[in-house]
């Protein structure tokens, strides 16, 4: 395990040790390439050993496919035709999959096929009465933004593709709503913290790679690097915010190099 697997194993041994009706609902939260996935798997891994039930939720797997994005891109605003922000996940079917975790009631969680762009036919079934259910994603946990912050543009894409910050807005809008009741199910939460929004880009791209290594299939939509430039700008406010904001009230933060080792805060 790495160092910051073994820091969240160990804070995580002693909250399920915390009496409570039910299994722990963990929000992990990191930004794109933070290496969430591979600590939620090694925390599985650590947890099965010793006997407990433990299931995975990536938020990532929530996503809309492109038929229900490209209907939000009509009624609301085109930029939600790409997958990313609030807004653009099934958060209805988000919150009945907590709740049937948080009744003890076996579930299937959904999987989302990136390299197609779209939800895959099957998920993964799980057992009733689990002990922990590790809910990973880039801005799980995340509270919307004071509204004045809105009005300026943080990059290219809101300068030139919202100048009215209507999409913007919404986000903000849906992360003060449904999201906001998602999250609301978290029982503690950790914050892998990356040194600035400036290494996100690289991340990602190591991600993208990754993907174009194990996908063969012509008709994938795999991003070549212009694509992959514009598509993270989508998540550059918000993941600027968390990163301002979320440090205040995390129970556990780690604070990452841009090799993604872990750091002590300055």
């Amino acid at each position: 395990m790495t160092p910051s697997s073994e820091r969240i194993l160990a804070a995580v041994r002693e909250w399920l040790e915390e009496r409570r009706d039910g299994p722990l609902i963990l929000g992990l939260c990191g930004s794109q390439g933070s290496g969430k996935s591979t600590a939620a798997e090694a925390l599985k891994a650590a947890l099965d050993a010793q006997g407990h039930r433990v299931a995975i939720l990536s938020l990532d797997d929530l996503y809309l496919g492109r038929a229900a994005r490209a209907q939000l891109a009509r009624d609301v605003h085109p930029l939600f035709a790409t997958r990313g922000v609030p807004g653009t996940h099934d958060v209805a079917q988000g919150i009945a999959l907590l709740d049937a975790v948080l009744a003890a009631a076996p579930v299937t969680l959904p999987r989302f096929d990136k390299a197609h762009d779209e939800p895959a036919p099957e998920g993964q079934s799980v057992p009733a009465a689990l002990d922990l259910l590790i809910f990973e994603g880039w801005c799980v946990g995340a509270r919307p933004q004071d509204s004045a912050a809105l009005a300026a543009p943080v990059n290219a894409l809101e300068r030139e593709e919202d100048p009215q910050a209507v999409w913007r807005t919404a986000v903000n809008a849906a992360l003060s709503g449904p999201y906001a009741d998602l999250f609301a199910r978290i029982d503690r939460l950790v914050l892998l913290a990356a040194p600035g929004f400036e290494v996100v880009r690289g991340w990602r791209g190591q991600q993208e790679d990754a993907l174009r290594a194990r996908t063969s299939a012509t008709e994938t939509r795999v991003m070549d690097g212009a694509q992959l430039d514009r598509f993270v700008q989508h998540y550059e406010r918000l993941t600027r915010h968390i990163l301002a904001e979320m440090p205040g009230r995390a129970d556990l933060v780690l604070h990452l190099a841009p090799d993604r080792s872990l750091r002590e805060p300055a």
